[in-house]
């Protein structure tokens, strides 16, 4: 008989339940581990994947409440959530095995067991185990593509390894390369996950709110300011903030934004004293920052502030082999969304998306794909559909051009495209109003 791939764990104060068991499902799964002291199983989880724990309910003579296993039930979905745990009390007690069905139970056994039922359940709760590890997986398939270019699966890589600490983080890439995703990523893969996210556009804040937006600000620091306010900094307080277009940051605000990373604190507007705060940073932007410090116009002691670890976001018109697999990506995000099933890509579309530039890179696939959904009579999405009748491949010269100049391409022909209407571009470029404005000027792009 060919065993199950499981590991299963065993915890009773009674040795001869311990060896029964262990000898029977020996026979059906794996792994079986056993453990007689329930002040072991935090040590043990953390060094072994367990798929299923059954689990006494008393440890102490004289008192057969169940407390002790209903905490240590709570404990062990807290420490492995994925672990599927089945009670084992004796007849008589079947109310405090409810209880613990209604606590995250799996089910429960009554000792002595019967050899058949105890395997039969321990087959379905390592079932369930599987699920809840497909659930798991698919959260995490569904919220992040990667790829197989060798760019960008050298990118996440080194998320992986920078995740696991506190350093401060540089995400680099155009526009549409995936920047806010990436900074997410980190934050999912690190300790502080289970705490806030907190994202901050600074294109797209004014030199008149940047401090009170960031730092917050006391009751009557300013004539609007009529409650005391917690600025972003303190809401992402143990969590992380990731600042995006950290480049486009006048200079004369980036000692403020300096001070508050030294420091480690935040002093709110009207307010003297500092606030400590724990919060990880991530930046980003799609400027050249060494080339902003070389002309004076980025404060070269805030770069290396923030520039601990970086990562560099490579543009879609590199990751070739990625195309179809993120086309198709997006198209299930957006099946879900706009409850269209069975509906698919047609060849001459596919074809056209491979051959596509895509100079707005995701971002830009990501508005092409949902505005196919919407479009489309059918269940074929058509190259029309995606508006990408008249694409061309994409010049391979484009590459020797500089970020800069690639954006500064991709503005001005959006903006002819949608008659010089700062709204629609912003909208399709992916940016705040503000933030095209910010970039008009810098490039001296004029709106006529």
């Amino acid at each position: 008989m060919k065993k199950t791939q499981a590991n299963i764990l065993v915890i009773d104060d009674q040795e001869d339940i311990l060896f029964a068991a262990k000898m029977l499902l020996k026979k059906h799964f794996e792994t079986i581990h056993t453990l007689n002291n329930p002040k072991n199983v935090v040590k043990l989880l953390a060094e072994n994947p367990i798929d299923v724990v059954l689990l006494d309910m008393n440890y102490r003579i004289g008192f057969e409440d169940g407390r002790e296993g209903l905490y240590l039930l709570k404990e062990i979905k807290t420490l492995s959530p994925k672990t599927i745990v089945i009670l084992m009390t004796a007849f008589g007690k079947v109310e405090t095995a409810v209880e613990g069905l209604k606590n995250g139970a799996f089910d429960y056994v009554l000792k002595p067991w019967e050899n058949e039922k105890l395997v039969s359940v321990v087959k379905q709760a390592v079932d369930e185990s599987r699920k809840q590890q497909k659930k798991i997986d698919k959260k995490v398939v569904d919220s992040f593509f990667i790829g197989n270019s060798e760019t960008i699966k050298k990118a996440y890589s080194l998320a992986d390894k920078v995740a696991k600490t506190d350093a401060n983080v540089l995400i680099l890439g155009e526009n549409g390369t995936g920047k806010y995703v990436m900074a997410n990523y980190i934050h999912q893969q690190s300790e502080r996950r289970n705490n806030t996210f907190m994202a901050v556009d600074l294109g797209a804040l004014s030199d008149f709110i940047f401090e009170s937006e960031l730092f917050g600000y006391a009751k009557g620091a300013f004539t609007d300011a009529k409650n005391d306010t917690a600025g972003r900094f303190e809401m992402a307080q143990n969590g992380t903030i990731f600042l995006d277009e950290i480049g486009n940051v006048p200079l004369h605000l980036q000692s403020k934004l300096l001070q508050v990373i030294q420091t480690k604190t935040v002093t709110r507007l009207g307010e003297s004293k500092p606030r400590p705060l724990n919060v990880r940073i991530i930046t980003a932007t799609n400027l050249n920052l060494k080339q902003e410090v070389f002309q004076k116009t980025f404060r070269e002691d805030l770069y290396y502030r923030i520039n601990t670890m970086e990562i560099i976001l490579p543009p879609l018109r590199e990751r070739k082999e990625d195309k179809i697999p993120l086309a198709q990506f997006l198209l299930e995000k957006m099946i879900d969304k706009y409850d269209r099933n069975e509906i698919v890509f047609d060849e001459i579309a596919l074809t056209k998306m491979e051959q596509h530039a895509w100079n707005g890179n995701i971002r830009e696939m990501e508005n092409r794909i949902e505005r196919a959904i919407i479009l489309c009579d059918n269940n074929s999405i058509s190259a029309s559909d995606l508006d990408l009748d008249e694409i061309t491949s994409y010049d391979a010269s484009q590459d020797d051009l500089q970020l800069s100049e690639i954006e500064k391409n991709t503005i001005e022909k959006v903006l002819a495209k949608n008659n010089q209407n700062i709204s629609k571009s912003a909208e399709e470029l992916g940016l705040s109003r503000a933030s095209l404005y910010r970039r008009m000027e810098k490039y001296n792009i004029s709106n006529e």
